[in-house]
């Protein structure tokens, strides 16, 4: 539900579908699906043994601990959590991406 705000925020007002790993809280939890029809969407669970599938994400959480969660020692929870919020608006506003063509 927060990703959706986040979305609807830049306008994105319509989430048709979310696709998810094959976690127990994904096929069978409660919460996640009250979210779903919360939002108006329908989850897609990924296929199993399916590595493809889940390889940006995968590169995403790469990228997560190179650039954020291992770059330098933390002194608290609270300054890790400052910095992710930091490295999020640079990575989703002013990194460059390979799959926009370098924008």
């Amino acid at each position: 539900t927060r990703a959706a705000a986040f979305f609807a925020d830049l306008g994105i007002t319509r989430i048709e579908r979310v696709l998810t790993d094959n976690a127990w809280a994904y096929r069978k939890g409660l919460a996640w699906k009250a979210a779903l029809a919360d939002i108006g969407a329908s989850g897609k669970l990924t296929r199993p043994y399916r590595p493809q599938t889940n390889g940006k994400v995968e590169r995403f959480h790469r990228t997560l601990a190179d650039e954020w969660a291992y770059l330098r020692p933390y002194t608290s929870n609270d300054e890790r959590t400052t910095a992710l919020t930091d490295f999020l608006h640079t990575y989703n506003h002013h990194r460059c991406h390979t799959a926009l063509g370098g924008h």
